[in-house]
């Protein structure tokens, strides 16, 4: 079966989106660096704690995380920081 979107392990990182974590205060930039990043293909990369195990039972209906998926968890306000480098739809 062919998925409607894959991951392209060969895409590089191209500019951080927001805030680096030490600027906001969750890291203490040595080994714990949640992270969002653009790939040069476009995509996102996202650097977070992984919980997928914590929140399997708990997923809203409709929501799946699939064998080769993890669910992680950043800050809201890397999120929110990033908020000014991420285009409208």
């Amino acid at each position: 079966m062919t998925r409607a979107w894959e991951a392209d392990p060969s895409a590089l990182f191209e500019r951080r989106l927001g805030k680096s974590a030490k600027e906001l205060g969750s890291s203490d930039g040595r080994d714990e660096c949640p992270d969002i990043w653009r790939l040069d293909n476009g995509d996102i990369a996202v650097i977070g704690r992984d919980l997928t195990d914590n929140y399997r039972g708990h997923l809203p209906e409709g929501v799946a995380v699939g064998s080769d998926e993890r669910l992680v968890i950043i800050p809201g306000a890397m999120l929110s920081a990033a908020k000014v480098d991420i285009p409208d739809a």
